[in-house]
């Protein structure tokens, strides 16, 4: 029985990964958090991948606090940058098949169109730069790696956009929320099934995808989507970024190409509603 192995598997994407496992019993899973397998102990790493042994390395783990990773750049390099390169070593020397999970904000925020997998890179914040960081470092490390990335992700497991909307919904009047920042929200729970539709294709194919859901929004058309489906009774304003300074630039636009997933894996790509509808009835 093939091995799977998820790191940050109490973050978003991991927990849904585990519910997804109840699917796909075919692979002996193995999940774990940083007390399981702490990515910080960059020295142990090896070590402990020879005893778990993973046949498959889906890579979850990482320092996403976008705006505190200003101020902890070496934990957020540590994280998303050295660790990734142990875990890529050690996948390349032992046959182990890597997915390594990555993000939107490699990018400067200054295309116009949906962006390519092969857009220039111009990250403006620590949290993008180290991730592009790791990125390099996978590839170059194990050059049959798989890299996702992916945005504005959120789910019914931890603290996200969401839910944080949905609660300040429910206990204020009124919201302001960013209008000027475009990209497409991602359901964690869809970008687990997209893994493992990659992980039980037929042919295997390295590289860096780009996955989200469908639609071109702002942060303030999300919340008005959250605030119809949750049946909230609150104003919610649009601002601009101007208007709501934060320690980490974000960029404006990080709008992702799906096209080469979809050809590759026949990965099937939802609407950014639909999904954000069968979150928020887990909610309630």
């Amino acid at each position: 029985m093939k091995k799977i192995l998820v790191t940050g598997a109490n973050g978003q994407l991991g927990s849904e990964l585990r519910v997804l496992s109840k699917t796909y019993t075919q692979f002996d899973w193995v999940f774990t958090d940083y007390q399981e397998l702490d990515l910080c102990q960059l020295e142990q790493l090896p070590l402990r991948l020879s005893e778990i042994k993973p046949n498959y390395l889906i890579n979850c783990a990482a320092h996403t606090a976008v705006d505190r990773a200003e101020s902890e750049l070496e934990l957020s390099d540590v994280l998303n940058h050295q660790a990734v390169a142990v875990l890529a070593k050690w996948s390349a020397e032992n046959a182990c098949k890597m997915i390594h999970i990555s993000t939107d904000y490699v990018f400067d925020g200054t295309a116009a169109t949906p962006l390519t997998e092969t857009a220039a890179t111009g990250p403006i914040n620590v949290y993008g730069q180290t991730k592009l960081a790791g990125e390099l470092a996978c590839t170059a490390a194990c050059p049959e790696s798989i890299i996702i990335r992916t945005s504005w992700v959120y789910s019914s497991f931890g603290a996200n956009f969401v839910k944080t909307m949905s609660k300040l919904m429910q206990e204020r009047d009124s919201l302001n929320v960013v209008n000027d920042q475009i990209g497409s929200p991602t359901y964690a729970a869809d970008l687990a099934q997209a893994i493992m539709t990659i992980i039980t294709h037929p042919n295997w194919q390295a590289g860096v995808y780009h996955f989200s859901n469908e639609g071109a929004i702002s942060w303030y058309e999300f919340a008005l989507a959250i605030q119809e489906l949750g049946g909230f009774d609150c104003k919610v304003s649009g601002i601009p970024t101007s208007a709501y300074p934060t320690p980490a630039q974000r960029p404006q636009y990080s709008l992702l190409d799906k096209s080469k997933i979809k050809a590759a894996f026949g990965v099937k790509v939802p609407g950014y509603k639909e999904s954000l509808e069968r979150c928020m009835l887990l909610l309630k």
